[in-house]
C-alpha cells in the first residue's frame, strides 16, 4: 500500500482584518499518496493558493492539521519547519522564480546549497537532474537565454533535485502554449511515478486533465469533489 506523504485536516484560514476579513479554507481536508499526480481545481478567490501556501508550509492555518510523512508540521519550531520545507517539499511557480544572474546549473544547485551539500557533490547533483529534464545541454545558459518552457524545466530540476516529497506546482503550464505546457506536465507525471513522492498542480487548464490521477474541486474554501482523473475527464467530454 502506498504511504501518504501529505495530509491536511480540516485547514481553517482567515484572510484580511476587521470588515474585510474573510474565511478562505472552511474545513478542508486531503491526502496525497506517493505515487500519484494530483489537480487542484476551483475558481479565482475558492481558496487553492491559500491552501497551496499552507501545504508547502508557507503559512500557518488558524486550525487544522498539516502533516508531511505523517508529522505534524504544527509541532515543529521555525528551524525545524525551515529545514522541512528545504528537504522535503519542492515548490514550482509559473513564473519560474528563477534567479536572472545564475546559470541554469547555478540556479538548480542554489536548492541544495541552502541545505549545506558540499559545492562538488550540488554541481554534480544538479547538472545530472537537468540532463533528466532534457537540459544537460544548457547548464551554462541564463535564464534569459532559455525559452519559457526551458525555464519551467530548470524550475522543475531545482525542486526535485533535493528528492522532495512533495511537489506543489503553481499554475505550472500557465505561462506556456500548449506543446510546452503538455512536455512540462509529461514531466511532472514521470516524476509522480515515484511510489516516494506525490505531485499536486494548481491549475485552471483543462488541457492537462489527462496526466492526473485525480482531480480535487475548491470553492468558497471548501472541497466539493474529488475524483479520478478519467472520471473528471469523462465529465469533460460529456460537457
Amino acid at each position: 500500500m502506498t504511504d501518504t506523504v501529505l495530509e491536511a485536516i480540516d485547514l481553517v484560514h482567515h484572510l484580511g482584518q476587521g470588515a474585510g476579513r474573510v474565511q478562505a479554507l472552511k474545513g478542508v481536508s486531503l491526502s496525497l499518496k506517493g505515487g500519484e499526480l494530483v489537480l487542484l481545481m476551483g475558481p479565482s478567490g475558492s481558496g487553492k493558493t491559500t491552501l497551496l501556501s499552507i501545504l508547502g508550509c508557507l503559512m500557518t492555518p488558524d486550525a487544522g492539521t498539516v502533516k508531511v510523512g505523517g508529522e505534524a508540521v504544527a509541532n515543529l519550531d521555525p528551524e525545524a519547519l525551515a529545514q522541512l520545507r528545504r528537504e522535503r517539499i519542492g515548490f514550482i511557480f509559473q513564473s519560474y522564480h528563477l534567479f536572472p544572474t545564475l546559470n541554469a546549473q547555478d540556479n538548480v544547485r542554489l536548492a541544495l546549497d541552502v541545505r549545506g551539500e558540499r559545492a562538488r557533490t550540488a554541481k554534480t547533483a544538479a547538472r545530472e537532474v537537468l540532463a533528466t529534464v532534457g537540459l544537460g545541454h544548457k547548464g551554462k545558459s541564463y535564464p534569459r537565454e532559455l525559452s519559457g518552457g526551458e525555464q519551467q524545466r530548470v524550475a522543475i530540476a531545482r525542486a526535485i533535485v533535493g528528492k522532495a516529497q512533495v511537489i506543489l506546482a503553481d499554475e505550472p503550464t500557465g505561462a506556456l502554449d500548449t506543446a510546452n505546457g503538455q512536455a512540462v506536465m509529461t514531466l511532472l507525471a514521470e516524476i509522480a511515478k515515484d511510489p516516494s513522492r506525490a505531485v499536486l498542480v494548481v491549475t485552471h487548464d483543462p488541457r492537462i486533465l489527462p496526466f492526473a490521477d485525480r482531480v480535487i474541486h475548491i470553492e468558497d474554501g471548501r472541497i466539493i469533489s474529488d475524483e479520478s482523473g478519467s472520471g473528471a475527464m469523462k465529465k469533460v467530454l460529456q460537457a
